[in-house]
């Protein structure tokens, strides 16, 4: 891979910029790749969090751990498990229960799946140890900043 400038130009370069740029391929492509299998990205987040979850869920727990998500909000996140619902990957109990139907759980594993190609895509030629700091270089920029990420 060629880099836009020398590293004595990148030390320069605002991060502000690159994180977008970044940010904006990561998601456009993530978003795509779930596109073509016929979903959203929350829609994703949400037969995720129905599948690994060592208990049942009501659609506040979802919600909960989710509004945050790339600002998503509570609103929209209420329409996307809807949308599940009503594509019979998701039922809802007359208690609230989330539960993954049949077709769902097959359905979350075909997308888990894809998921896994993006992710060998996106770290192609980075080491753990260069994501590891990318992590941490990130997350001090959001604290050096007072910024909120999901886990605040």
């Amino acid at each position: 891979m060629e880099y836009s400038h020398s590293d004595d130009e990148l030390v320069k370069q605002p991060i502000g910029y690159w994180s977008w740029a970044a940010y904006k391929a990561v998601v456009s492509r993530i978003r795509g790749a779930l596109a073509e299998l016929g979903t959203t990205q929350p829609q994703w987040w949400v037969l995720a969090q129905l599948a690994r979850a060592e208990e049942p869920r009501n659609r506040d727990d979802v919600t909960a751990v989710l509004r945050d998500y790339l600002d998503t909000g509570q609103d929209a996140l209420n329409t996307e498990i809807d949308a599940t619902v009503e594509r019979g990957w998701v039922t809802e109990s007359a208690g609230g229960r989330l539960e993954l139907t049949a077709g769902g759980r097959a359905f979350f594993d075909q997308a888990a799946a894809r998921q896994d190609e993006l992710w060998a895509e996106r770290h192609a030629g980075i080491s753990d140890e260069e994501y590891l700091t990318t992590l941490k270089v990130l997350q001090r920029f959001v604290h050096n900043t007072d910024g909120r990420a999901w886990h605040h």
